[in-house]
């Protein structure tokens, strides 16, 4: 309920400040359990996919949006909690797969959920290589995945600044994806596979250069090197 009073609250001012140009809602199943994966080019990415999807959306972020104290606190919890944000641990391991869990619980609750594959915001442009959380999501709860692609909100974001400017945002949903023929879940190779099928649709939407790694500062130690070459289905 807090997230529909939010969408009709919100939406009109939103499109007043991005002059928002939506393309494909109808790809965008109106009830039912389907992942949203999209691109991450600003910190606003989640409030205009929330806003302008054609259903309620949920997605994950940081529990310390969710911690701060006095009015300021208080006003950011409940905007988090409006716009359909889950508060999450972020990292590796364990906490990865926690998140993880939280967006398989979601979705079999038959919420639509949004994810970035990239794991982060891309601070180049480039459309950086897929993490696996995606497939693994979609292949356990067998649930299609709709790839997004949004264009400009960098624009009105952009990356180390806190204040909004008006620009032209696009957010194009795409065609739903069934990953099922990729195999299993427990498959590390059905994941790869099914992740980069998801990243070229996404490509192919936003019309972004690709990266083929993955977005993420030099491994500082050689335990993370190792880390980062025995990836695991724990990774958003």
């Amino acid at each position: 309920m807090l997230k529909q009073v939010s969408r009709l609250t919100l939406g009109p001012l939103a499109r007043g400040l991005f002059r928002a140009k939506i393309v494909g809602r109808r790809n965008v199943p109106r009830t039912g359990p389907v992942i949203l994966a999209s691109n991450h080019l600003s910190f606003i990415d989640s409030v205009v996919i929330t806003l302008f999807a054609p259903r309620p959306v949920s997605f994950l972020a940081k529990d310390s949006y969710f911690k701060g104290t006095g009015i300021k606190g208080f006003l950011s919890r409940h905007f988090f909690r409006s716009i359909g944000a889950i508060p999450v641990t972020r990292g590796v391991g364990q906490a990865a797969q926690d998140a993880l869990d939280a967006g398989l619980n979601l979705l079999h609750e038959g919420e639509a959920f949004a994810i970035y594959p990239e794991g982060t915001r891309s601070r180049d442009g480039r459309l950086y290589r897929g993490k696996t959380g995606v497939a693994w999501l979609a292949l356990n709860a067998g649930v299609p995945v709709i790839p997004v692609a949004l264009k400009g909100t960098d624009k009105v974001q952009p990356i180390g600044t806190k204040s909004l400017r008006p620009a032209k945002v696009t957010i194009q949903f795409g065609e739903p994806l069934d990953l099922s023929h990729h195999g299993k879940a427990d498959s590390g190779r059905a994941r790869r596979h099914a992740t980069d099928e998801v990243m070229d649709a996404i490509a192919a939407l936003s019309g972004q250069q690709r990266a083929e790694e993955y977005n993420e500062p030099p491994a500082a130690t050689f335990a993370e090197k190792v880390r980062r070459t025995f990836r695991g289905r724990g990774e958003l």
